[in-house]
């Protein structure tokens, strides 16, 4: 496959371009981080709903929902997906319980 998340997120970023009258992601955007947060978590539970029924096109749907929408949130507070990324890469020399330690409460 080639299409990568980073193809997305520069998609994302040429298309919050678009007045919102032509861009889903412009208009997302223009509603602000708080809009695009409300729809990222309505796709979020879309997909656990579709985790919890078990049927796999509706499960690749949702999560390509998901995918896209956190790229937008992300976009919203100027978040890169490299940021992302960076902090994933740092987190792998732990195991997950490790690292939920390691974490100021």
């Amino acid at each position: 496959m080639s299409f990568s998340l980073a193809d997305l997120e520069a998609r994302v970023a040429e298309r919050a371009k678009a007045p919102p009258e032509q861009s889903w992601t412009a208009r997302l955007l223009a509603g602000g981080p708080s809009r695009a947060a409300k729809k990222f978590g309505e796709e979020a539970v879309e997909l656990v709903i579709a985790l919890a029924e078990g049927e796999k096109e509706p499960i690749v749907a949702e999560a390509a929902d998901v995918l896209y929408h956190l790229l937008v949130g992300l976009r919203s507070r100027d978040v890169t997906l490299d940021e992302v990324m960076l902090e994933l890469e740092r987190r792998t020399g732990l195991s997950g319980l490790a690292e939920k330690a390691a974490r100021p409460r």
